[in-house]
């Protein structure tokens, strides 16, 4: 009888570095055969003094996303850390997000991969067996703070974001999908140009900086902030041989 064996955890992987060294991400990937990944251009908000440490200063960046087993997301962070030979100053930034769920034909794609690979090995699967990867769920000690706001208010957000605590963020234009015509949201016209202002930070600053963003930059101004956080379990400084 074969080995009993867990159901993958997925989490979403992102990576924030300078633009040019994208391709050496997405060749990691390829070589470690993840599935897929998606690369949004956007620039970074950081004051000098963390941009050593994190590598999101204001400069043009890559903001890499993508699904992977829990157990795997380590293995790909010191991946890219040795591709881009990451000691000097300003490497990026790495962090997982824990999802709350995910579409079916994806799952199964990572199921199936993971099955053939337990067949191979002679290790029975079961669907009820608890998820494989599930000692990656560690404490929670930050938060991702996503801010959508309307086009060119990035600066001044950033500068109140910055007063309640924040190290700095970083920014990707994008664009809101409405009905045609005039649109309304809590009765404030929503812009079609949007910004999208990143903001990784501790757990304890979390909640300063989204009462100082809501009230200066919140729907009910004319920067139109929709803003929400997402729990993040694992933080590694590509240019720190540590996780956080």
């Amino acid at each position: 009888m074969g080995e009993d064996k867990k159901l993958p955890v997925i989490k979403c992987l992102v990576f924030i570095i300078d633009w040019n060294k994208k391709k050496d991400v997405s060749a990691v990937f390829e070589k470690e055969n993840v599935r897929f990944h998606f690369i949004s251009r956007g620039r970074g908000t950081a004051n000098s003094e963390i941009l050593d440490l994190l590598g999101i200063g204001s400069t043009e960046k890559a903001v890499v996303f993508s699904l992977e087993q829990a157990i795997m997301a380590p293995e790909l962070i010191r991946g890219v850390r040795k591709k881009l030979g990451a000691q000097a100053a300003g490497a990026g930034i790495a962090f997982t997000v824990p999802l709350s769920g995910i579409n079916n034909p994806i799952l199964k794609v990572f199921k199936e991969s993971i099955m053939k690979i337990f067949e191979m090995k002679g290790i029975t699967f079961h669907k009820g067996a608890p998820q494989e990867g599930a000692e990656y769920m560690n404490e929670i000690k930050h938060d991702l703070i996503v801010s959508v706001v309307n086009q060119g208010y990035s600066d001044e957000f950033m500068t109140a974001a910055r007063e309640a605590g924040a190290g700095g963020g970083t920014v990707i234009n994008a664009r809101g999908l409405a009905h045609k015509g005039p649109v309304k949201f809590f009765g404030v016209s929503v812009q079609e140009e949007k910004e999208i202002i990143i903001i990784l930070t501790s757990r304890e600053r979390k909640a300063p900086i989204m009462q100082a963003v809501s009230q200066a930059y919140g729907i009910a101004t004319k920067a139109g902030g929709i803003i929400f956080s997402l729990p993040v379990d694992l933080v590694m400084s590509l240019n720190q041989d540590e996780f956080r």
